[in-house]
């Protein structure tokens, strides 16, 4: 059994799911800290905890062949987040994820790979996962599912053109993507992305 903390309205009754994803070095506990300052209140919200608090152990720019196996293991685990949420009877359509940072990326990547209408997918400081991307990892269609990618133009561990290359490739794969880029430098979570979730998304 996967390692997971939970908090929000119990699986058995409630009619939407958000999974968390924390970044590297974090906790599951850190980014559940996060939910009280989003619109979630009518959710069942899991929040995964990764071995070693990292999912990956190099960037998520860096070799294929250096991050395969972890990286492998962590989209394993939010498939088993998945697969219990859609066990206790909510719809696909009607879960949720939301990843900072780390987190941000794998959020993006096992969307990608598991492409379908989702209730919405919110990436605070993230893109797709590879050494260059790769189309052909992903399949699916998300039919209009709602996307927000948010960070610094010049973020130093996201580059603003990773960012928009897969805001492209999930465009094209269906989703309805909205891109903001900061201009600051800081690698954080703002004020005006969480109130653009709250407004857009967590409705």
């Amino acid at each position: 059994m996967y390692d997971v903390k939970r908090k929000g309205i119990p699986l058995t009754e409630a009619k939407k799911a958000i999974i968390l994803i924390h970044g590297r070095g974090a906790t599951a506990d850190s980014i559940l800290s996060l939910s009280s300052y989003l619109n979630l209140t009518d959710y069942a919200i899991l929040a995964p905890q990764a071995n070693g608090n990292s999912w990956y152990p190099f960037g998520f720019m860096a070799s294929d062949a250096g991050n395969k196996v972890s990286l492998e293991q962590s989209l394993e685990t939010l498939e088993e987040a998945r697969t219990e949420i859609l066990k206790a009877g909510i719809p696909n359509e009607q879960i949720y994820l939301l990843g900072f940072s780390q987190g941000a990326c794998l959020s993006l990547e096992f969307a990608a790979r598991n492409a379908a209408k989702f209730g919405g997918i919110v990436a605070f400081t993230g893109g797709l996962i590879g050494e260059k991307l790769d189309a052909e990892k992903y399949s699916g269609d998300f039919s209009g599912t709602p996307v927000f990618i948010g960070s610094s133009d010049r973020d130093f561990h996201v580059p603003a053109k990773r960012i928009n290359e897969s805001a492209d490739l999930l465009r094209k794969m269906g989703a309805d993507v909205t891109v903001k880029l900061y201009e600051d430098p800081d690698h954080t979570i703002r004020t005006d992305e969480i109130n653009w979730v709250n407004h857009k998304i967590f409705m």
